[in-house]
């Protein structure tokens, strides 16, 4: 006889376990139990029987599994934070007696948990968090933008400026932007690092406020793991490109608002860090047994000499070896050119990241300089603001190699003649000419972009969707749409309209009555009665016959297709599971609604053309 099961001793009743009981079996409150599912990667699961996993109870609870609450009980950070608790307990007392010097000894032996072992538990592999860096970076730009208040405190604002400071400085070094997209949030950076695209969003320099209904302990349990994990990555993406990280800070600089300017990037000194300081190539231990072999084996027949162990000039001629091109057998005039690697190696690469290289800018007061620094930076240009921008700019207005300025308000009358001598030599162009051209990968005509004129559409590098509204792709559509109306409108007249809706207008009386007709064929009433209706009207009976067949061959051909059409649809649904099939109809539905708001947008395009076109025509 087998065992007899118990109710909720197997099964979802014990691969699940409630928000409460895991409260009550770890012995910590559940603000502590939140940090800890944050911080150690832990989210509740959604079981396929609730009633089941909840020992028949329906009401409403989260759940989690059973093994990540036991995973949690032998957290470290646990401990820490039950030692924090009792620490609590005891200063709070110290400071009701007035003891003082024992509140004293109690904060400076105040326990502090640390992070390091989660980050490298849940993140193995180093290529594992540059790929979940998006959010970190997201985060610590956002707060980097509030206000300090009790709930955030000053320093941990500071850091995040920091932190926002030395990954824009290691994207300017190595020149890994890739794409930018300025959009009503903010700005849209992605970058590729070590063969990953890492996306962010930095919020434009508004005032910001924290809203009271956001719970801010929430958001500062990830900004903690993140400022771990991103501590993390710097090091090691810093350690590889040969820079000293911390960088360190100008504080001269920093407070005269230098911004990124205020970080010095110092290459690594071999000698401080105690590292070998000879370029000897190293041997391995393998090949010194196969050394004291070979001296064995010679010693016997060739007397004692020193043995220089060289490899360097075996593997030099093997990395240089080369396919020689030879002649063509079928055509001896014509000598073979075919590539080898090492020919396609030694070719240039072509690159877009120095596309700003060969300009100099000039930052106008009203446009961002923490936004356009950082770009133009990235792709190889040098950049200058105005004292009212903030300090550290490398030269000034009147600089003479200056060839770009950045402006983002309208043209001004009444020039000197020395502003007018600057827009001679140097090109003004609108902000939006800078993404732009890091999005195509080159230099795009300034002329569309000059000062004070309309802007062409902003369009998103981020790979849109097959099928998305293009605004360049329509306004082709328009424009031609727009010529064939105007050629029409030249070439109509009005007495031939005339003549033709009067000539059609027995004819349209005939197609009506035969739809009419065709559309109530079950009801002999009412086809008799389109019979004397089409009699009443003059048309001859043999005419309306004609029409009435013609109708229904057409109504017959167009159901045969929807049949057709449909039935196999059909069949392909009832194949389906349940799940599938509505899957299958939510991708339907989103079709149906993306090309709508496709043809929407297309005819409010069109719409404003044709409104333009007439008021161009009419002025």
């Amino acid at each position: 006889m087998g065992r007899l099961k118990q109710k909720g001793k197997a099964g979802a009743a014990k691969t699940y376990i409630t928000r409460s009981s895991a409260v009550k079996k770890l012995q910590c409150s559940l603000a502590d139990f939140r940090r800890l599912c944050i911080l150690k990667g832990i989210f509740p699961r959604e079981p396929r029987h609730k009633k089941r996993a909840n020992k028949g109870s329906t009401a409403p609870t989260s759940f989690y599994y059973a093994k990540d609450i036991a995973y949690l009980a032998h957290e470290p950070v646990l401990n820490k934070l039950r030692e924090h608790k009792a620490f609590a307990k005891k200063i709070s007392r110290a400071l009701g007696r007035g003891e003082w010097s024992t509140a004293k000894n109690l904060e400076d032996n105040k326990p502090v948990y640390r992070l390091d072992h989660i980050i490298k538990e849940r993140y193995p592999s180093f290529i594992d968090a540059v790929r979940d860096i998006d959010d970190a970076l997201c985060m610590i730009h956002l707060f980097a933008s509030l206000p300090s208040n009790p709930r955030v405190s000053p320093a941990l604002i500071e850091n995040c400026v920091r932190l926002t400071a030395e990954w824009q400085l290691y994207v300017m070094h190595t020149r890994s932007l890739r794409n930018v997209f300025l959009s009503i949030k903010g700005v849209y950076y992605q970058a590729e690092i070590m063969d990953q695209n890492v996306t962010w969003l930095v919020p434009y320099q508004f005032p910001q406020n924290i809203p009271s209904d956001v719970d801010v302990r929430v958001m500062l349990t990830f900004l903690e793991l993140y400022q771990t994990l991103l501590g993390f990555v710097f090091f090691k993406l810093y350690t590889d490109a040969g820079l000293v990280y911390p960088p360190p800070l100008d504080s001269g600089r920093d407070e005269s608002g230098a911004g990124v300017g205020a970080f010095n990037l110092r290459p690594v000194n071999p000698a401080a860090t105690g590292g070998p300081t000879s370029d000897t190539p190293k041997v391995s231990s393998k090949e010194v047994r196969q050394t004291i072999k070979s001296i064995t084996a010679e010693s016997s027949s060739v007397p004692p000499n020193d043995v220089d162990i060289d490899r360097t000039d075996s593997f030099h001629d093997a990395a240089e070896e080369e396919f020689v091109p030879q002649a063509s057998k079928s055509d001896l005039d014509v000598p073979s050119s075919l590539p080898t690697l090492l020919s396609l190696s030694s070719l240039p690469k072509l690159s877009s990241t120095n596309i700003f290289a060969p300009y100099t800018f000039w930052l106008s007061r009203e446009s961002s300089r923490s936004i356009f620094e950082f770009l133009i930076r990235s792709f190889g240009g040098r950049i200058g603001w105005p004292v009212s921008s903030g300090g550290g700019s490398p030269f000034t207005e009147d600089d003479e190699a200056i060839t770009h300025v950045i402006i983002d308000r309208p043209t001004a009358k009444g020039d000197t003649a020395q502003e007018q001598e600057r827009r001679r030599r140097r090109k003004y162009v609108q902000p939006q000419w800078v993404v732009d051209c890091i999005n195509a990968g080159k230099i795009l005509l300034e002329d569309l972009y000059a000062q004070g004129k309309t802007l062409p559409p902003h369009l998103s590098p981020f790979g849109e969707r097959d099928g998305a509204y293009d605004p360049t792709i329509g306004l082709a559509n328009v424009e031609n749409s727009l010529i064939e109306v105007d050629d029409a409108e030249l070439s109509e007249d009005s007495q031939e309209v005339e003549d033709v809706e009067m000539g059609s207008e027995l004819e349209g009386d005939v197609k009506s009555m035969a739809a009419l007709a065709v559309a109530t064929a079950d009801d002999p009433e009412a086809l008799r009665a389109a019979e004397l209706a089409a009699e009443a009207a003059g048309v001859d009976f043999g005419t309306f016959e004609k029409e009435v067949q013609k109708k229904q061959k057409q109504q017959k051909h167009k159901g045969d297709a929807v049949v057709n059409g449909g039935g196999e649809e059909d069949m392909n649904k009832i194949l389906m599971s349940k799940r599938k099939r509505q899957l299958y109809e939510r991708m339907k539905y989103g079709e149906k609604k993306r090309a709508a708001e496709h043809a929407k947008l297309e005819e409010k395009r069109t719409k404003i053309e044709k409104d333009r076109r007439r008021k161009a025509r009419a002025s």
